[in-house]
């Protein structure tokens, strides 16, 4: 039996309270430096107070109303392209690696685990380790500043691919005997039983590889240079140019927060489905 101490949980309390104060602190002086203008945010002491200027800043920020040296795109198209860039990248990650790990486990091929090792050791080939040979295909493709050279190369997944295939591995043969007997050939076998079977590791993938594509940096700034083009996470930085008084730091900070949103969202609309998709045993 566990015995229950008032002083235990004061200080577990304590620990989470502190915890979720270092996290939402930065948070906080974002939303502070968005509700003021930049002549206040640079001077010293910065404010700690919300200012009135908040709504304002994030009009400014969606239309593109900017005047510092930096970019001048507006934030509502940069967001328009991550949505669309992580959508794609996240979509096609779970499309491809069910199919891939459905071929490899209920199909007979030559070589075919030689082809499952070939996908998992690209594991220890990240992006930026292939990215000199990406670049030069995709520039060669003709495909730089488009949503096909933002998403295709980042579409493989070895990991998908493998927690799918360890699934599918746990799916009783009587489910594969019982859909022969009623005639159901492998598509509709992989359509009306795995996909259904699958649907909260599906969930907690699509959460993962959502925030994954929507916080691309390093390969859209190589593939980017057209400010119609750039996803919200390069688009801030490309707002910054400059000394610290050249910059509309409250158009930033209010850009900052916008980009929070979408995978704030995306986690919190599906959490059910995210934390049953990781510890379900009976999935």
């Amino acid at each position: 039996m566990v015995e229950r101490r008032p002083w235990l949980n004061l200080l577990s309390h304590a620990v989470l309270l502190l915890g979720v104060a270092v996290v939402a602190f930065p948070v906080y002086l974002t939303f502070v430096a968005a509700s003021h203008t930049t002549e206040a945010i640079v001077q010293a002491p910065m404010p700690l107070l919300p200012g009135g200027h908040f709504w304002d800043s994030i009009v400014k920020a969606l239309t593109g109303q900017i005047s510092g040296p930096g970019s001048k795109a507006p934030v509502a198209q940069m967001m328009q392209v991550s949505l669309i860039s992580a959508l794609i990248i996240a979509i096609a990650k779970i499309a491809i690696s069910l199919l891939s790990a459905f071929a490899i486990v209920y199909f007979r091929f030559p070589f075919k685990m030689f082809f499952f090792w070939a996908i998992f050791v690209t594991l220890m080939l990240p992006v930026e380790v292939r990215i000199s040979p990406t670049y030069k295909v995709v520039s060669d493709l003709g495909m730089l500043n488009s949503y096909a050279g933002l998403t295709i190369p980042l579409i493989a997944s070895a990991t998908a691919t493998f927690l799918f295939r360890q699934f599918f591995l746990t799916v009783p043969d009587e489910l594969v005997e019982a859909a022969r007997i009623d005639g159901a050939g492998p598509m509709r076998f992989f359509k009306d039983v795995l996909v259904p079977l699958s649907s909260t590791s599906i969930a907690a993938l699509f959460v993962i590889q959502f925030i994954y594509g929507w916080n691309q940096y390093l390969w859209p700034l190589l593939v980017t240079t057209d400010e119609k083009m750039y996803p919200i996470v390069l688009g801030i930085q490309r707002m910054i140019s400059g000394g610290d008084a050249a910059n509309e730091w409250n158009l930033v900070m209010a850009t900052a927060l916008l980009a929070m949103l979408p995978p704030a969202l995306v986690v919190i609309g599906m959490q059910k489905w995210f934390v049953k998709g990781l510890v379900d045993s009976e999935k």
